[in-house]
């Protein structure tokens, strides 16, 4: 009777771990079959800046992204802290592939100060992919007093002059830092919070020069609104080719300029990743490659391990020349 038991007792000890074994797999299946179809709902893109400058790129690049995933990336313009603050919350975000961060190079050269962060640059955040590059364009208003570099150089090292860029601390303040340096002028910085506001500031001819990418700029310096001097890449832009380089002119080995990418939270499903990084590619390859072209970017996307890597060399190459020059924030 006492093995009887025993039997019946095995028998529906079997029954509950088959009933179980099942279950699971149904939960399982459920999760992958959810992952297999990323994206399910909308995309948040966080920019760091004011409308008006990056997320020029941003919009032209998620909307034939949205076109192909079928869902809709909405973007999300959080300035401030030189795009600290919207890092911040991308690093909060949940890990699930449904918010994503579109960096520039001033995510770099906050980390590149050593300073304190509300997150770990290197940790806190998953690479999905670089997309390209753009020179920073030095530009002053009509009625500052010079038509060349040299010209600006003089005149900074005998009067007030200042300088604006996107953001206290980020890739432009530090741009200009580095030209007082191997100038020797000291022009004094005016952060504003994005490129958008910057642009507006010197139209108004609220700062004498100012220190931004080609897409916030060119067309005014198209309409006479203001008087570009230099780009501030190592070699003329193809965008630009009349435009000397700020190297050229005198300050040899001078180089800077921003970039763009795409990155998440750390903890990334693999499939939100491959997926985010699969359709960045794909976009950049069709019509939109000639309209982000127009705007002075040269598209040279990578994989999500390769912008890892750049990223690090990136914070690497700021905080030596910070040290160099002794640049302050």
């Amino acid at each position: 009777m006492q093995i009887l038991r025993d039997s019946v007792l095995f028998d529906s000890i079997k029954r509950f771990h088959r009933f179980g074994a099942v279950a699971l797999l149904g939960v399982g299946a459920s999760s992958a079959l959810a992952q297999v179809n990323y994206p399910i709902r909308p995309l948040r893109v966080v920019i760091q800046f004011a409308p008006g400058g990056s997320d020029v790129v941003a919009r032209i690049l998620t909307q034939k992204m949205a076109e192909s995933l079928g869902q809709p990336f909405v973007i999300d313009n959080r300035p401030g802290g030189a795009g600290i603050v919207g890092a911040s919350i991308v690093a909060k975000a949940a890990p699930d592939g449904y918010t994503v961060l579109f960096p520039t190079a001033s995510f770099a050269v906050t980390a590149a100060f050593g300073k304190k962060l509300p997150y770990d640059s290197m940790r806190d955040f998953d690479p999905i992919g670089f997309i390209g590059s753009q020179p920073f364009l030095l530009s002053v208003h009509p009625t500052v007093p010079v038509n060349s570099l040299k010209e600006l150089i003089a005149l900074a090292k005998v009067k007030p002059i200042n300088y604006a860029s996107a953001g206290a601390g980020g890739i432009g303040h530090l741009t200009g830092e580095l030209f007082n340096h191997m100038a020797g002028t000291r022009m004094t910085h005016v952060g504003y919070k994005g490129t958008g506001p910057m642009v507006t500031a010197m139209l108004a001819g609220e700062v004498h020069m100012g220190i931004s990418n080609l897409s916030g700029t060119w067309m005014h310096v198209r309409a006479g609104k203001l008087r570009a001097l230099a780009v501030t890449t190592l070699k003329r832009t193809p965008f630009a080719p009349e435009m000397p380089t700020v190297a050229e002119l005198g300050l040899a080995g001078f180089e800077s300029g921003t970039w763009y990418g795409l990155n998440g939270p750390r903890g990334m499903p693999a499939v939100a990743i491959n997926t985010l990084n699969r359709e960045m590619q794909a976009a950049l390859k069709t019509d939109i490659k000639d309209k982000i072209n127009a705007l002075g970017v040269d598209l040279a996307p990578t994989s999500p391990q390769a912008f890892g890597e750049y990223f690090r060399g990136e914070v690497a190459k700021w905080a030596k020349i910070i040290k160099a020059a002794d640049i302050r924030e």
